[in-house]
């Protein structure tokens, strides 16, 4: 990834993350690590192949791959660690992490003992300065009946820590209206409610996750941009746009949106939906898999035109829009 120099006022801020999957978080070395616990011979090298993916479909087909080597508590509390030490070396002090637990759900795994090891092992960083919560993520093209498994999962933890039910996956497959009362019962239970929206289809996705769910953040929406009523729309009900600027080159989203091959950074979508008034909440999506990091993110933010006072509006959105109360003041 081209790098670019921040300010030293930006570099410095807390940040916080709110779009982040734990397992695409996880480095190479860490994988080749799960991948020998397992049986499976890899070099850190071999890894990073596997992470050269040209596609979205390609990228699905990877992080199966990836989360296959996710198979005991211990494995899960490994990525959880590995995040954290990620994390606070770049001055991150809060951070919602997705997890996918319609993948283990899937794989016949428990989703209780999983998270318990998960919450044993960032706890620590709480006392280092960086605070955890969590997303149960349930993926689309699994169906209803399993995003609903993810819902109970989340209510059968029964923890505070968790603090919103998403769907992630292909927006391609099964209609937004078959989740309605997935997500009904999301809010029933007292969950935040997000979607993964107009990443690669269209701004009508997020109009109808708007209009069915009443979600309250949005995942990626970039298509925005091709509906300036849709733009006015979260504008108005000032509903934030996870923004994951290498996420959508990488998985050739951007592309995709502007219907050109040659999509650069320079032309994401970013500064215009910003500056239409609509909350933008910047983050890295899958880290390890996009070879990038928060910081990288805001460089690119300044890449894309961004003035200093620009992203440092921005990184105050990251806090403005967490759903931990804390947040909204800021720490340490």
């Amino acid at each position: 990834m081209v790098s670019l120099r921040l300010s030293p006022l930006i570099d410095s801020l807390p940040k916080s993350e709110l779009h982040l999957h734990l397992e695409g978080s996880i480095q190479a070395a860490t994988a080749s690590t799960l991948m020998a616990r397992h049986g499976v011979k890899a070099t850190e090298q071999e890894v990073r192949q596997l992470y050269a993916f040209r596609n979205f479909a390609e990228f699905l087909e990877t992080f199966k791959r990836l989360t296959s080597f996710l198979r005991e508590p211990q494995d899960y509390a490994l990525a959880a660690h590995d995040l954290g030490e990620q994390l606070l070396a770049q001055n991150v002090v809060y951070a919602e992490v997705t997890l996918s637990v319609g993948v283990m759900l899937l794989r016949k795994q428990k989703p209780g003992p999983n998270f318990e090891a998960v919450l044993r092992a960032v706890e620590p960083f709480e006392h280092r300065g960086l605070r955890f919560r969590w997303v149960f993520d349930a993926v689309r093209q699994f169906g209803a009946e399993a995003a609903m498994a993810v819902v109970e999962a989340a209510k059968n933890c029964a923890s505070k820590a968790i603090v919103a039910f998403g769907i992630g996956g292909d927006e391609l497959q099964v209609p937004t209206e078959a989740f309605r009362e997935v997500y009904d019962r999301a809010a029933e239970l007292g969950l935040h409610r997000l979607i993964h929206a107009g990443e690669i289809g269209g701004p009508e996705k997020i109009r109808e996750a708007l209009e069915l769910f009443g979600v309250e953040r949005i995942g990626h929406g970039i298509a925005a941009i091709k509906d300036p009523a849709l733009m006015d729309l979260l504008a108005e009900r000032k509903i934030p746009l996870e923004i994951c600027p290498q996420s959508n080159i990488r998985t050739g989203g951007l592309a995709r949106q502007l219907a050109r091959d040659d999509a650069q950074i320079e032309d994401h979508p970013l500064p215009n939906l910003f500056r239409h008034g609509i909350p933008i909440v910047l983050s890295t999506d899958d880290p390890a898999l996009f070879d990038t990091t928060l910081r990288g993110e805001y460089a690119n933010a300044a890449r894309m035109g961004l003035q200093e006072s620009e992203l440092q509006q921005i990184c105050d959105m990251g806090f403005q829009y967490a759903f931990h109360p804390a947040a909204k003041g800021r720490w340490p």
